[in-house]
């Protein structure tokens, strides 16, 4: 109601009978009380309450579970009873309880399947998560994540810290077909060097964060965009992502989101490879650069952010593509993506342009280049003018590297 026509708290408070600083909290904690609400079994509770004895509850519904899948006749007296008799001083199986039940009711027990405190990953990623592919092609199963890289000491312009590191969120899809855009979160709300820049034209963003980088607002802002960007292609899709108390639920009309159990989050496809590729041409760019070229000491925060966008697109689909396989999240008959080299071809246009007669000095040249990407910066009217000069800046650099 408060996101549709104005209205103000006080109304909405009589409205439902209740008092303004509830209507308060329930609009501060939103996000929190979505997510829990969608991890809840039953969408037509209205109160989270949690029971007296947790390892009670917990051992009961474990039972209520077999009895289920026994076939046993289960109702309140039942429970009651059980509750009041748990298990003897030797704590005994479910099974053996369910074995002296049955026999009154001539119903054989379910056979024993080890603890069942175990965790369900095999069970999801055997059962839940293949069933879930099944309804989607390769191009249309995303996965999500963050990581951090390290921002230059003494960068200029760029008003953070000494050793400070920026959090990245990546996404892409399982062919390696389609790289979302870099989300970058750093400490600086306004840096210097992001002024008078044209930010909703870059190939990535960048949102002010705090020393625990990625937050939930901030990650269901990066949600909502991104299934703006599905809607608008008429696409639906499917989101894998790990629990985090930065990430939550939502409910997206092309997004469907699906968090991977804690037990199974090392199968994450972004920490299979694709994060440490990013990062190996991060490294590799921030090498070459070289500050007599630029006629500047360290890259800015504006220039480590291209080096970025570009090491992101110097990441192969297919190393993209292998990576989600080996993590499992791709449907076995969906394999797209070429198997080839997952290097980047940085050779393939150096014997066009070393063609090249030779006019302006080097120094020159990065001062043009300096200047073009300015330009392009304060007018640019599409993030794949972004995505040329970046090619063009890598064919200078190996020209001059000979």
């Amino acid at each position: 109601m408060l996101e549709g026509p104005k209205v103000s708290q006080s109304e909405l408070a009589k409205r439902f009978g209740v008092s303004q600083p509830q209507i308060c909290r329930i609009i501060k904690n939103k996000e929190r009380i979505l997510s829990e609400w969608h991890r809840n079994g039953d969408p037509e509770r209205k109160r989270k309450r949690e029971g007296k004895d947790a390892a009670l509850e917990a051992a009961l519904l474990r039972w209520v579970e077999g009895a289920h899948a026994a076939e046993l006749p289960v109702g309140r007296p039942l429970l009651q009873l059980r509750a009041r008799h748990p298990a003897r001083p030797e704590p005994e199986p479910i099974g053996g309880w369910l074995a002296r039940l049955g026999a009154r009711h001539g119903k054989k027990p379910p056979a024993e399947k080890g603890d069942a405190e175990q965790p369900t990953a095999e069970h999801w990623a055997g059962t839940v998560l293949p069933g879930l592919l099944r309804s989607y092609a390769p191009a249309e199963i995303f996965a999500c994540g963050e990581t951090a890289v390290p921002l230059p000491a003494g960068a200029p312009g760029n008003g953070e810290s000494p050793g400070e590191r920026l959090t990245l969120l990546l996404c892409a899809n399982a062919s390696g077909s389609e790289k979302v855009p870099l989300r970058a979160v750093g400490d600086s709300p306004r840096p210097r060097c992001l002024r008078g820049v044209n930010l909703e034209q870059m190939p990535w963003s960048y949102r002010a964060g705090g020393p625990a980088g990625l937050s939930a607002p901030l990650f269901a802002e990066w949600l909502r965009e991104f299934n703006e960007g599905m809607r608008r292609r008429g696409k639906s899709v499917l989101l894998l992502l790990a629990k985090h108390e930065a990430h939550p639920y939502l409910q997206l009309s092309n997004v469907r989101m699906v968090f991977i159990p804690p037990a199974a989050a090392l199968a994450q496809p972004l920490d299979r490879g694709i994060a440490g590729d990013l990062k190996g041409h991060y490294r590799r760019r921030l090498l070459r650069w070289l500050p007599a070229e630029r006629d500047a000491g360290q890259p800015s925060l504006l220039d480590v952010l291209h080096m970025l966008a570009q090491a992101w697109g110097d990441v192969h689909p297919g190393l993209i593509a292998g990576c989600f396989r080996a993590a499992g999240f791709t449907p076995e008959a969906g394999t797209e993506a070429a198997d080839g080299d997952e290097g980047t071809a940085e050779g393939e246009d150096a014997g066009e342009l070393a063609a090249v007669p030779p006019c302006p000095s080097e120094r020159e040249v990065w001062r043009s280049l300096a200047t073009l990407r300015r330009y392009l910066e304060c007018q640019a009217t599409s993030p794949d003018l972004f995505q040329a000069f970046y090619e063009l800046e890598d064919a200078v650099h190996m020209v001059s590297a000979g």
